[in-house]
């Protein structure tokens, strides 16, 4: 059965390649972000194809705007079935007594806050339809820290540790919970972490081949649509030369 999906941060990197995927798989799709310009060329391509798309334009750090987006949303495009949390960065790779406040806050109302907000959004209408799935976009390194990964580390382990809190509270129902945690994997993510230093970031991937963002796609398209008594509750995805957060062989 085709779903609703309902994806953030979908104007590049994995989000986009979500959008992709399960537009692909003939599943109708809001996609969120904050570029107006970007989410209208991904609708026009992504129609073109067939698909049904509807993008609302609010970043996740602003619950009000949020809020008023979701609920203009018409009734038959209410009831999501898939949420795909995806909006998040990093910013800078300072030691923690070097680090920019600025950054942090972003970071933490991204990663974190915005998360919590779409949760709190959508799975009440899962919980009452008893149907539904969450797809957190966390990362390896949630699962332990790296060197100046600080803040950005302690959000994606926020992350997993929202996403397991979630899956507890949701047990008694059909809803399922998912964390897809991506290693290295090439998309404007260092760009952005690095402020705009495109060749900064163009040596985070010197010397092994990357995931991108298509690969992790996938695996979200495969925990959507495994049978309904099966929950991928936690798949950590790895480049084939990167054992962990902080080891990576590069030839």
């Amino acid at each position: 059965m085709n779903k609703t999906v309902l994806i953030t941060g979908a104007t590049s990197g994995i989000g986009l390649a979500c959008a992709r995927k399960f537009a692909a798989n003939g599943d109708r799709l809001i996609l969120t972000g904050r570029n107006e310009q970007r989410l209208m060329d991904i609708e026009k391509e992504l129609t073109a194809k067939g698909a049904e798309v509807r993008t609302l334009v609010f970043d996740v750090r602003d619950r009000e705007a949020a809020k008023v987006m979701i609920e203009s949303l018409p009734t038959e495009w209410q009831e999501v079935d898939v949420l795909v949390n995806n909006a998040g960065l990093a910013l800078g790779l300072e030691p923690a007594y070097k680090g920019n406040l600025e950054d942090w806050e972003v970071m933490i109302d991204t990663n974190i806050k915005g998360l919590l907000t779409m949760t709190r959004m959508i799975v009440p209408g899962m919980i009452a339809r008893n149907r539904g799935h969450i797809i957190n976009i966390g990362s390896v390194a949630g699962d332990a820290a790296y060197a100046g990964g600080n803040v950005y580390c302690a959000t994606k382990a926020a992350v997993k540790a929202l996403t397991d809190g979630l899956r507890i509270d949701v047990a008694d129902t059909a809803v399922r919970v998912t964390n897809l945690k991506p290693g290295l994997v090439e998309t404007n993510f260092s760009v952005v972490r690095f402020h705009g230093d495109s060749d900064r970031a163009a040596n985070v991937y010197k010397g092994i081949k990357p995931l991108t963002g298509d690969d992790i796609a996938d695996v979200a398209v495969y925990a959507a649509n495994a049978p309904e008594h099966v929950q991928i509750a936690e798949v950590l995805i790895l480049a084939t030369h990167q054992a962990s957060g902080s080891v990576i062989v590069r030839k």
